[in-house]
């Protein structure tokens, strides 16, 4: 219930700011960040990532091209086109477009607004006709004594500040994933290479098998078994296929084409892209400018202007409405006979029991975006510290399978001298040539999955940092 009384509104007025004055303090208090906790270094990468050590600073790494240290132009520009025609981020553009409108929606509302209208009206009778011709204007203002539309204004800009950092954190993701896909598609190429030399070495030795069973030396199961190793190769092969052309799908999707219609030439994966050599000393505070983080904060500075406002929905409104017009039953006299008026109100909520429920829950929504924030915080450090711990583990293991491929390499050369003297079981040749290639194949992924790692540590981090590489 709403009492309106315009002619006592200054000593009522004077009243409730005895009595308004807590709810005033608590709609502008000042904004305070929420308490996070503290990490003062990384710990995951040690020193076997520390190749070629660099200090680095917070500042220095902020570089939204950091894909570029990968050296491979065909990724840069399926970024730039990406970034071009990526849909998901034409929506988060959207996105920022609604926000700001509603910003500008919020600041209306400190402006008065002015509406008028004409009119004519005839009315016949016995006695004649009558007319009567009119022209009113009124205008409405609340003024904003106490800034609840002002802190309507700021949850609002702050929801835009957010939205910014939505499209951001979208931007990061769009290019981690384009690069993740394109560096699969990378890897599927020397699979598929590994796997055609591993068919022709194959085939190779299928046709000595049929040189030393034409010479009555190895048996007819012995070339039955070989052609069976090359049919399961030959699968393998058509499934290693069927891979790549879905992570074709999916990169003409994130760049906005039609599944189908895109096509990337083979090219070897160690070939093409250069691995970005991660420093030492990378500072705690990188994580701090995660989009995700900073969007996070925004919301919290949102929530908390929400909560202002409606501490300030207890405070009395106060507006003024005039109105004028004109009346005549002449157009010719319709100057001539005029009217003005100015009422000033005074709106007192009493008792309006919608205030402290809109209060109680703008309070809880601030407390869940508070919570929210602080564990988007803690994720984005349990990320950071995987990331790193991810890449240490692979490249203490690269050296192993490094030595390992060697060693089979050694076994499958001699094995294959032994082949062509007959002196090698057939047991002997698969078991060589599925340990080589096995090897080959788990060195390739975990060539990729450092790349994939770096990515991953370049968009968990928010960006990148200077580009070394290792010569």
């Amino acid at each position: 219930m709403k009492l309106f009384i315009p002619g006592a509104a200054l000593f009522l007025l004077a009243g409730f700011l005895l009595t308004g004055c807590g709810a005033y303090e608590k709609g502008h208090a000042e904004y305070q960040r929420p308490e996070l906790p503290e990490k003062t270094d990384w710990v995951g990468p040690g020193p076997e990532l520390e190749t070629q050590p660099v200090q680095v600073s917070a500042s220095e790494t902020i570089q939204p091209d950091w894909w570029r240290g990968f050296d491979d132009r065909y990724l840069d520009r399926l970024i730039d086109s990406a970034l071009t025609g990526n849909l998901d981020l034409k929506i988060l553009a959207a996105r920022i477009d609604a926000a700001e409108a509603a910003v500008g929606e919020e600041r209306a509302g400190l402006l008065p607004t002015v509406g008028g209208n004409v009119s004519a009206q005839f009315q016949t009778s016995p006695q004649g006709t009558s007319r009567q011709f009119g022209a009113q204007a009124s205008a409405n203002w609340e003024v904003d004594i106490w800034g609840k539309a002002r802190k309507g204004v700021q949850a609002q800009s702050a929801e835009y500040q957010a939205t910014e950092a939505d499209w951001r954190a979208g931007y990061l993701s769009m290019v981690a994933e384009v690069a993740d896909t394109y560096f699969a598609i990378r890897r599927l190429d020397e699979q598929l290479a590994r796997q055609r030399n591993a068919l022709n070495q194959n085939r190779r030795i299928l046709g000595i098998y049929h040189q030393q069973h034409q010479a009555g030396l190895v048996p007819d199961t012995r070339i039955r078994q070989q052609q069976a190793e090359i049919h399961a190769l030959q699968d393998a092969e058509v499934d290693l296929k069927r891979l790549r052309r879905l992570a074709e799908n999916r990169l003409a999707t994130l760049l906005g084409r039609p599944a189908g219609d895109f096509r990337v030439p083979e090219q070897m994966l160690t070939d093409t892209v250069s691995l970005p050599v991660v420093p030492a000393g990378l500072p705690s505070e990188l994580v701090s400018r995660r989009p995700d983080i900073i969007a996070g904060e925004f919301r919290v500075l949102q929530a908390h202007h929400l909560v202002g406002q409606a501490h300030l929905a207890k405070l009395p409104s106060f507006s003024l409405t005039g109105n004028g017009g004109f009346a005549s039953a002449m157009l010719s006299g319709l100057l001539g006979n005029w009217s003005l008026g100015l009422a000033p109100a005074l709106s007192i909520p009493i008792f309006d029991p919608g205030i402290e429920a809109r209060l109680g829950s703008r309070e809880a929504q601030a407390q869940i975006a508070e919570e929210q924030y602080r564990k988007t915080v803690l994720l984005a450090f349990e990320e950071v510290e995987n990331a790193l711990t991810n890449l240490a583990a692979r490249k203490a293991r690269l050296a192993e399978v490094q030595a390992q491929l060697a060693q089979l390499t050694q076994v499958r050369n001699q094995i294959d001298r032994q082949v062509q003297l007959g002196m090698a079981s057939q047991l002997e040749v698969f078991e060589s040539e599925r340990s080589v290639l096995a090897a080959q194949q788990s060195l390739l992924q975990l060539h990729s999955q450092i790349l994939s790692d770096t990515v991953t540590l370049y968009k968990v981090l928010g960006g990148g940092w200077p580009h070394i590489r290792v010569n």
